[in-house]
Protein backbone atom coordinates (compact mmCIF):
# COMPACT_ATOMS: atom_id res chain seq x y z
CA UNK A 1 0.00 0.00 0.00
CA UNK A 2 1.52 3.42 -1.16
CA UNK A 3 0.99 4.84 2.11
CA UNK A 4 3.48 2.40 3.78
CA UNK A 5 6.15 3.34 0.98
CA UNK A 6 9.08 4.99 1.90
CA UNK A 7 8.68 8.60 1.80
CA UNK A 8 10.69 11.19 -0.08
CA UNK A 9 11.36 14.23 2.43
CA UNK A 10 11.88 17.42 0.18
CA UNK A 11 14.17 20.06 2.03
CA UNK A 12 15.23 23.77 1.04
CA UNK A 13 17.07 26.66 3.44
CA UNK A 14 19.40 29.66 3.51
CA UNK A 15 22.46 30.01 5.35
CA UNK A 16 23.95 33.09 6.34
CA UNK A 17 27.41 31.71 6.29
CA UNK A 18 29.96 33.09 3.84
CA UNK A 19 32.92 30.02 4.11
CA UNK A 20 33.80 29.51 0.40
CA UNK A 21 32.85 29.41 -3.07
CA UNK A 22 31.66 25.81 -2.45
CA UNK A 23 29.09 27.33 0.12
CA UNK A 24 28.27 29.77 -1.82
CA UNK A 25 27.42 27.62 -4.55
CA UNK A 26 25.41 25.29 -2.57
CA UNK A 27 23.55 28.44 -1.12
CA UNK A 28 22.37 29.67 -4.86
CA UNK A 29 21.67 26.30 -5.75
CA UNK A 30 19.43 25.86 -2.45
CA UNK A 31 17.54 29.37 -3.52
CA UNK A 32 17.07 28.61 -7.32
CA UNK A 33 15.51 25.67 -5.85
CA UNK A 34 13.29 26.99 -3.19
CA UNK A 35 12.46 29.65 -6.11
CA UNK A 36 11.39 26.86 -8.71
CA UNK A 37 9.28 25.50 -5.89
CA UNK A 38 7.48 28.69 -5.79
CA UNK A 39 6.94 29.44 -9.19
CA UNK A 40 5.43 25.88 -9.98
CA UNK A 41 2.80 26.56 -6.81
CA UNK A 42 2.40 29.59 -8.90
CA UNK A 43 1.68 28.09 -11.96
CA UNK A 44 -0.37 25.52 -10.48
CA UNK A 45 -2.63 27.75 -8.84
CA UNK A 46 -3.23 29.46 -12.12
CA UNK A 47 -4.14 26.70 -13.73
CA UNK A 48 -6.51 25.05 -11.20
CA UNK A 49 -10.48 24.37 -11.49
CA UNK A 50 -10.70 24.28 -7.85
CA UNK A 51 -8.32 24.25 -4.73
CA UNK A 52 -8.78 22.37 -1.76
CA UNK A 53 -7.21 23.77 1.48
CA UNK A 54 -6.08 21.71 4.30
CA UNK A 55 -4.96 23.16 6.78
CA UNK A 56 -3.49 22.36 10.45
CA UNK A 57 -2.10 23.54 13.56
CA UNK A 58 0.89 24.29 11.96
CA UNK A 59 -0.69 27.09 9.92
CA UNK A 60 -2.27 29.09 13.35
CA UNK A 61 1.68 28.80 14.40
CA UNK A 62 3.19 30.47 11.71
CA UNK A 63 0.44 33.01 12.43
CA UNK A 64 1.71 33.84 15.86
CA UNK A 65 -0.48 31.68 17.23
CA UNK A 66 1.68 29.87 19.45
CA UNK A 67 0.55 28.65 22.82
CA UNK A 68 3.62 29.25 25.11
CA UNK A 69 6.07 32.61 25.57
CA UNK A 70 5.15 35.41 25.31
CA UNK A 71 1.27 34.83 24.47
CA UNK A 72 0.84 32.38 28.18
CA UNK A 73 3.26 34.69 29.89
CA UNK A 74 0.84 37.86 28.78
CA UNK A 75 -2.80 35.49 29.53
CA UNK A 76 -2.01 33.00 32.05
CA UNK A 77 1.30 33.18 34.08
CA UNK A 78 -0.54 33.33 37.01
CA UNK A 79 -1.93 29.90 36.33
CA UNK A 80 1.78 28.86 35.52
CA UNK A 81 2.83 30.21 38.82
CA UNK A 82 0.61 28.51 40.99
CA UNK A 83 0.40 25.19 39.01
CA UNK A 84 3.39 24.66 37.08
CA UNK A 85 2.57 24.08 33.99
CA UNK A 86 4.27 26.41 30.66
CA UNK A 87 2.09 26.28 27.86
CA UNK A 88 -1.69 26.59 27.02
CA UNK A 89 -1.59 23.44 25.84
CA UNK A 90 -0.80 21.73 28.94
CA UNK A 91 -3.06 23.77 30.88
CA UNK A 92 -6.30 22.80 29.18
CA UNK A 93 -5.35 19.30 30.34
CA UNK A 94 -4.90 20.23 34.57
CA UNK A 95 -7.28 18.62 36.60
CA UNK A 96 -8.74 22.43 38.11
CA UNK A 97 -10.14 21.36 41.82
CA UNK A 98 -13.31 23.47 40.83
CA UNK A 99 -15.61 24.30 38.19
CA UNK A 100 -15.25 28.41 38.84
CA UNK A 101 -11.01 27.91 38.61
CA UNK A 102 -11.64 25.34 35.48
CA UNK A 103 -13.58 27.66 33.66
CA UNK A 104 -11.49 30.86 34.54
CA UNK A 105 -8.48 29.21 32.62
CA UNK A 106 -10.79 28.20 29.62
CA UNK A 107 -12.23 31.29 29.16
CA UNK A 108 -8.90 32.98 28.41
CA UNK A 109 -7.49 30.35 26.55
CA UNK A 110 -11.16 30.71 23.96
CA UNK A 111 -10.54 34.56 24.17
CA UNK A 112 -7.49 34.90 23.30
CA UNK A 113 -6.95 32.29 20.70
CA UNK A 114 -10.64 32.18 19.27
CA UNK A 115 -12.17 36.14 19.65
CA UNK A 116 -9.00 37.91 18.87
CA UNK A 117 -6.81 37.87 15.80
CA UNK A 118 -3.66 36.08 15.16
CA UNK A 119 -0.17 38.36 15.24
CA UNK A 120 0.19 38.27 11.79
CA UNK A 121 -2.30 38.86 8.66
CA UNK A 122 -1.35 35.18 7.24
CA UNK A 123 -5.14 33.76 7.01
CA UNK A 124 -5.95 36.45 4.60
CA UNK A 125 -3.00 36.48 2.53
CA UNK A 126 -3.90 32.99 1.72
CA UNK A 127 -7.56 34.37 1.19
CA UNK A 128 -6.08 36.34 -1.54
CA UNK A 129 -4.29 33.96 -3.06
CA UNK A 130 -7.53 31.71 -3.70
CA UNK A 131 -10.48 34.32 -3.73
CA UNK A 132 -11.20 34.10 -7.09
CA UNK A 133 -10.84 30.12 -7.40
CA UNK A 134 -13.36 27.80 -6.34
CA UNK A 135 -11.74 26.82 -3.05
CA UNK A 136 -13.01 24.37 -0.22
CA UNK A 137 -11.17 24.50 3.01
CA UNK A 138 -10.55 21.16 5.58
CA UNK A 139 -9.19 21.71 8.38
CA UNK A 140 -8.44 20.37 11.61
CA UNK A 141 -8.19 23.84 13.45
CA UNK A 142 -10.62 25.33 15.64
CA UNK A 143 -9.66 28.91 16.24
CA UNK A 144 -11.97 29.96 13.43
CA UNK A 145 -9.78 32.01 11.75
CA UNK A 146 -10.62 31.26 8.11
CA UNK A 147 -13.48 32.85 9.06
CA UNK A 148 -12.34 35.70 10.40
CA UNK A 149 -10.27 35.89 7.21
CA UNK A 150 -12.96 36.59 5.11
CA UNK A 151 -13.26 32.97 3.73
CA UNK A 152 -17.03 31.61 3.10
CA UNK A 153 -18.46 29.78 5.86
CA UNK A 154 -20.09 27.14 3.54
CA UNK A 155 -17.04 26.59 1.71
CA UNK A 156 -15.35 25.41 5.13
CA UNK A 157 -15.24 22.18 7.10
CA UNK A 158 -14.18 21.88 10.70
CA UNK A 159 -13.76 18.51 11.21
CA UNK A 160 -12.40 18.87 14.83
CA UNK A 161 -15.11 21.14 16.02
CA UNK A 162 -15.00 25.32 17.68
CA UNK A 163 -13.34 26.79 20.21
CA UNK A 164 -16.29 28.98 19.92
CA UNK A 165 -18.92 26.57 20.72
CA UNK A 166 -20.42 24.53 23.93
CA UNK A 167 -22.10 21.24 24.43
CA UNK A 168 -23.28 19.11 27.09
CA UNK A 169 -20.40 17.04 28.79
CA UNK A 170 -22.39 13.86 28.66
CA UNK A 171 -23.97 14.88 26.17
CA UNK A 172 -27.34 14.43 26.82
CA UNK A 173 -28.46 16.01 23.17
CA UNK A 174 -26.54 16.43 19.81
CA UNK A 175 -26.68 20.49 19.60
CA UNK A 176 -24.23 23.01 19.95
CA UNK A 177 -24.40 26.46 21.74
CA UNK A 178 -22.45 29.80 20.80
CA UNK A 179 -20.56 30.88 23.49
CA UNK A 180 -19.15 34.51 22.67
CA UNK A 181 -21.05 36.19 25.19
CA UNK A 182 -20.50 34.10 27.89
CA UNK A 183 -17.07 34.02 27.42
CA UNK A 184 -16.65 37.62 27.50
CA UNK A 185 -18.36 37.83 31.16
CA UNK A 186 -15.94 35.44 32.39
CA UNK A 187 -12.80 36.52 31.43
CA UNK A 188 -14.15 40.19 32.85
CA UNK A 189 -15.48 38.94 35.96
CA UNK A 190 -11.99 37.64 36.11
CA UNK A 191 -10.69 41.53 36.28
CA UNK A 192 -9.41 41.82 32.27
CA UNK A 193 -10.69 44.75 29.98
CA UNK A 194 -11.84 44.34 26.32
CA UNK A 195 -10.45 46.93 24.71
CA UNK A 196 -10.93 47.65 20.87
CA UNK A 197 -8.21 48.47 19.07
CA UNK A 198 -6.73 48.41 14.53
CA UNK A 199 -6.37 44.78 13.52
CA UNK A 200 -2.41 43.75 12.56
CA UNK A 201 -3.07 44.43 9.04
CA UNK A 202 -5.41 47.51 9.49
CA UNK A 203 -3.23 49.61 7.21
CA UNK A 204 -5.57 47.67 4.45
CA UNK A 205 -9.18 48.47 5.35
CA UNK A 206 -9.09 49.83 8.76
CA UNK A 207 -10.60 46.86 10.21
CA UNK A 208 -10.34 46.92 14.56
CA UNK A 209 -10.66 43.59 16.74
CA UNK A 210 -11.22 43.31 20.22
CA UNK A 211 -8.15 42.32 22.87
CA UNK A 212 -7.80 41.27 26.19
CA UNK A 213 -6.15 43.53 28.32
CA UNK A 214 -4.55 43.33 32.13
CA UNK A 215 -5.56 47.21 33.84
CA UNK A 216 -2.31 48.05 35.82
CA UNK A 217 -2.79 47.77 39.02
CA UNK A 218 -5.39 45.22 39.00
CA UNK A 219 -5.03 42.12 40.61
CA UNK A 220 -6.37 39.11 38.22
CA UNK A 221 -9.02 36.46 39.28
CA UNK A 222 -8.26 32.59 38.83
CA UNK A 223 -12.08 31.93 39.21
CA UNK A 224 -15.33 32.99 38.01
CA UNK A 225 -18.57 33.56 39.73
CA UNK A 226 -20.46 30.22 40.51
CA UNK A 227 -23.73 31.78 38.19
CA UNK A 228 -21.06 31.82 35.51
CA UNK A 229 -20.33 28.10 35.31
CA UNK A 230 -22.46 27.00 32.03
CA UNK A 231 -24.83 24.45 32.19
CA UNK A 232 -26.23 22.26 29.99
CA UNK A 233 -30.44 23.76 29.30
CA UNK A 234 -31.87 20.53 29.09
CA UNK A 235 -30.57 17.97 31.77
CA UNK A 236 -28.25 20.57 34.15
CA UNK A 237 -24.71 19.02 33.89
CA UNK A 238 -21.65 21.27 33.19
CA UNK A 239 -21.30 22.36 29.62
CA UNK A 240 -17.87 21.45 27.83
CA UNK A 241 -15.96 22.72 25.24
CA UNK A 242 -16.87 21.36 21.40
CA UNK A 243 -13.78 19.94 21.07
CA UNK A 244 -12.81 16.33 19.74
CA UNK A 245 -10.74 14.89 22.50
CA UNK A 246 -12.80 11.81 23.08
CA UNK A 247 -16.12 10.15 22.47
CA UNK A 248 -18.83 13.00 23.65
CA UNK A 249 -17.77 14.83 21.07
CA UNK A 250 -20.71 16.06 19.71
CA UNK A 251 -21.47 16.21 15.88
CA UNK A 252 -24.38 18.58 15.26
CA UNK A 253 -26.51 19.35 11.98
CA UNK A 254 -24.01 22.32 11.28
CA UNK A 255 -20.70 19.72 11.21
CA UNK A 256 -22.74 16.87 8.97
CA UNK A 257 -23.65 20.13 6.61
CA UNK A 258 -20.21 20.74 6.19
CA UNK A 259 -19.05 17.31 5.58
CA UNK A 260 -21.73 16.97 2.78
CA UNK A 261 -20.56 20.46 1.25
CA UNK A 262 -17.35 19.13 1.24
CA UNK A 263 -18.43 15.39 -0.17
CA UNK A 264 -20.29 17.37 -3.25
CA UNK A 265 -17.56 19.93 -3.74
CA UNK A 266 -14.90 16.49 -4.42
CA UNK A 267 -17.30 15.28 -6.50
CA UNK A 268 -18.07 17.92 -8.87
CA UNK A 269 -14.42 18.61 -9.58
CA UNK A 270 -13.54 14.79 -9.79
CA UNK A 271 -11.49 14.53 -12.88
CA UNK A 272 -11.01 18.29 -13.47
CA UNK A 273 -7.70 20.18 -12.35
CA UNK A 274 -7.42 20.39 -8.81
CA UNK A 275 -4.88 21.71 -6.41
CA UNK A 276 -4.55 20.02 -2.83
CA UNK A 277 -2.96 23.03 -0.74
CA UNK A 278 -2.00 21.37 2.44
CA UNK A 279 -0.29 24.05 5.28
CA UNK A 280 1.23 23.56 8.30
CA UNK A 281 -0.43 19.84 8.28
CA UNK A 282 1.52 17.13 10.60
CA UNK A 283 1.28 13.05 11.79
CA UNK A 284 -0.57 13.82 14.87
CA UNK A 285 -4.10 13.01 12.92
CA UNK A 286 -2.91 12.49 9.68
CA UNK A 287 -5.44 10.48 8.81
CA UNK A 288 -8.33 13.43 8.37
CA UNK A 289 -6.29 15.27 5.69
CA UNK A 290 -2.19 14.13 4.51
CA UNK A 291 -3.34 10.86 3.76
CA UNK A 292 -6.47 11.79 2.12
CA UNK A 293 -4.63 14.38 -0.17
CA UNK A 294 -2.01 11.46 -0.73
CA UNK A 295 -4.52 9.68 -1.96
CA UNK A 296 -6.28 11.80 -4.14
CA UNK A 297 -3.23 13.01 -5.82
CA UNK A 298 -2.80 9.29 -6.60
CA UNK A 299 -5.80 8.89 -7.67
CA UNK A 300 -6.64 12.04 -9.93
CA UNK A 301 -5.34 12.29 -13.07
CA UNK A 302 -5.03 16.10 -13.29
CA UNK A 303 -4.65 16.78 -9.26
CA UNK A 304 -1.73 18.18 -7.73
CA UNK A 305 -0.27 18.11 -4.53
CA UNK A 306 1.35 21.32 -2.15
CA UNK A 307 2.85 20.79 0.87
CA UNK A 308 4.36 23.76 2.77
CA UNK A 309 5.30 22.79 6.47
CA UNK A 310 8.83 23.76 7.70
CA UNK A 311 10.18 20.08 9.02
CA UNK A 312 7.37 18.13 7.92
CA UNK A 313 7.72 18.69 4.12
CA UNK A 314 7.09 15.15 3.25
CA UNK A 315 5.83 14.10 -0.43
CA UNK A 316 5.24 9.67 -1.00
CA UNK A 317 7.56 8.91 -3.38
CA UNK A 318 4.76 7.44 -5.56
CA UNK A 319 3.40 11.09 -6.61
CA UNK A 320 6.50 12.86 -6.79
CA UNK A 321 6.03 13.65 -10.17
CA UNK A 322 3.07 15.50 -9.38
CA UNK A 323 3.71 17.21 -6.23
CA UNK A 324 6.09 19.89 -4.37
CA UNK A 325 7.22 20.63 -1.00
CA UNK A 326 8.52 23.21 0.61
CA UNK A 327 10.42 23.43 3.85
CA UNK A 328 9.54 26.53 5.16
CA UNK A 329 7.53 28.98 7.69
CA UNK A 330 4.57 29.32 5.79
CA UNK A 331 4.21 32.91 6.57
CA UNK A 332 7.59 33.70 4.31
CA UNK A 333 6.48 31.20 1.52
CA UNK A 334 3.41 33.15 1.49
CA UNK A 335 5.08 36.42 0.98
CA UNK A 336 7.85 34.84 -1.40
CA UNK A 337 4.70 33.76 -3.59
CA UNK A 338 3.40 37.58 -3.48
CA UNK A 339 6.98 38.96 -4.56
CA UNK A 340 6.41 36.13 -7.61
CA UNK A 341 3.20 36.93 -8.70
CA UNK A 342 4.50 39.60 -11.03
CA UNK A 343 7.13 37.88 -12.61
Amino acid sequence: MFLRKRMSRYTQGCSDKSVGTDELNRENSMNKDYLNRINIIKEKLEQADAVVIGAGAGLSTAAGFTYSGERFDRYFSDFGEKYGFTDMYSGGFYDFDTLEEYWAYWSRYVYVNRYMNPPKPLYRDIFELVKNKDYFVLTTNVDHCFQKAGFDKERMFYTQGDYGLFQCSRPCHDKTYDNEEIIKKMVLSQGFKIENIQCADSEKDGKTENILVKPQDTEIKLTIPTELVPRCPKCGRPMSMNLRADNTFVQDDGWYMAADRYEKFMENYRGQKILFLELGVGFNTPGIIKYNFWKYAAGWKNAFYVCINKGEAYVPGEIVDKSVSVNEDISVVCHNYSLRKGH
